[in-house]
């Protein structure tokens, strides 16, 4: 039995994943078995029912399945906003029809969340090897002007033609590969809060996502090209990111904190040249930005830690609410430093015993964060290779900017991640100097 299949079995909620080439023409019979005597309606934007999903369309009418009228979004600006959901959603209050979702990330999100909110199950025919939302359980959409992720389940089935993923443009491949170099980050940050006793990890979500992640990862080369194989690896891969997603009912398997950079930038609105920047272009600037955070922490002898140092520099509660507040006045999101930080707040005695811990243990956190990482010049070398972004000014980000991000983007969330590692032992501002400020340094400002 496959890996895949294996973990079909255990899948709580996608019942059925097809990838291969020239499998288009199986849609029909997937739709049949897992929605049988259904109606169907084709979620799409203008391109994606170009590329894919006007077939889908002929497929299921010369199939005998019915039909209502496809929902076609306008592909311009489109992107994942709670004001297209409640588009969708008006048009499936309107009949009981089951929704295609012919797309990526974006439809695939918009489509997951309004299916829920109707209260049904929907399928999605990726067009796309560009993020691992596909089978991931909930949806990723901004709402009053912050990211967040509601809950929702995966689709109950997901087709992939690797013919029509290998055709997608670069950009969108490349965005992909970067989304899934993103795990590597995404694992060094659960391992660090399963050492520190914040987050056990899941050892079978972790095992669907970790178990081959680097040699997927090996062949940016395959990956440029468009090989069969190196695609097909690339779009499973994705996909496995979304099954542990499922199994940990949480983002936590595939998502650190070099999401957590991207979903900031997304609440800042950040451009590049007034056009929007693909969610997997930032994460590559995220992961190698965190990646260079890492080498900084491995090299460091924190069995020298001094606690009581940290607990002396602890804000109080107060102090920290108001650092919190002052951090983010004047955005459209005043409040979420505030709610974040408050629920992750450590007292002094706490933070001495996680730093106790920490001490006492360093030798083999740092054994399992060295076998977890991959170097920041081998990360930038493969990204450069796909046709991912490597130098933050690719993605209208200045170097300063890139630095206050590390100490903004801890407190959107309360997920601990390797920058709640880095304020609680102190060491923040220095390992930021050494990535950011000193000659011969990574990003020299």
């Amino acid at each position: 039995m496959s890996k895949l299949s294996k973990i079909l079995e255990a899948a709580s909620e996608t019942r059925a994943l097809r990838i291969g080439q020239g499998i288009i023409n199986e849609v029909p019979d997937l739709f049949k078995e897992q929605f049988p005597g259904r109606s169907a309606i084709i979620v799409a934007d203008t391109t994606t029912y170009r590329v894919a999903g006007d077939e889908v369309f002929k497929l299921l009418k010369n199939a005998g399945i019915n039909q209502e009228e496809p929902f076609i979004y306008p592909a311009e600006e489109l992107y994942a906003e709670y004001t297209y959901i409640d588009q969708l959603t008006s048009a499936l209050q309107k009949h009981d029809a089951i929704p295609v979702a012919v797309g990526s990330g974006t439809i695939n999100d918009l489509t997951k969340l309004a299916s829920h909110l109707k209260g049904r199950r929907y399928m999605c025919v990726a067009t796309a090897a560009s993020m691992d939302g596909y089978t991931a359980f909930g949806s990723s959409i901004t709402a009053k002007g912050a990211k967040q992720t509601f809950d929702c389940p995966a689709p109950l089935a997901c087709l992939a033609d690797i013919n029509i993923i290998r055709n997608a443009p670069k950009e969108m491949t490349a965005s992909g590969y970067a989304d899934l170099f993103a795990k590597v980050t995404a694992g060094a940050d659960w391992i660090l809060a399963d050492a520190l006793g914040v987050e056990a990890i899941d050892k079978q979500a972790w095992s669907i996502i970790q178990d081959g992640l680097h040699d997927t990862l090996s062949d940016p080369q395959g990956i440029a090209e468009g090989d069969i194989k190196a695609i097909s690896g690339l779009t499973e891969g994705l996909m496995l990111g979304g099954f542990a997603m499922q199994r940990a009912k949480s983002s936590r398997p595939a998502s650190g904190a070099e999401h957590q950079f991207s979903h900031l930038w997304n609440m800042e609105h950040l451009l590049n040249n007034e056009e929007s920047i693909s969610h997997g272009f930032q994460v590559s600037i995220g992961t190698l930005a965190i990646l260079a955070l890492y080498e900084q922490v491995i090299k460091t002898p924190l069995n020298n830690l001094d606690i009581d140092a940290c607990c002396r520099l602890w804000p109080s509660p107060e102090q920290s609410d108001a650092q919190a507040i002052q951090l983010f006045a004047g955005t459209s999101f005043p409040s979420i430093g505030l709610q974040e930080t408050r629920a992750k707040y450590l007292s002094p005695g706490e933070l001495a015993a996680q730093l106790t811990l920490l001490k006492r243990n360093w030798d083999e956190i740092r054994r399992r964060l060295s076998n977890q990482i991959v170097t920041y010049s081998e990360a930038r070398k493969r990204l450069q290779i796909v046709g991912a972004p490597t130098e933050p000014e690719e993605i209208g980000m200045t170097r300063s900017r890139l630095r206050e991000t590390f100490i903004r983007a801890q407190y959107i969330r309360r997920r601990f991640t390797v920058l709640d590692f880095a304020v609680r032992t102190g060491y923040l501002n220095q390992w930021l100097d050494e990535i950011f400020s000193q000659r011969g340094s990574i990003w020299e400002i």
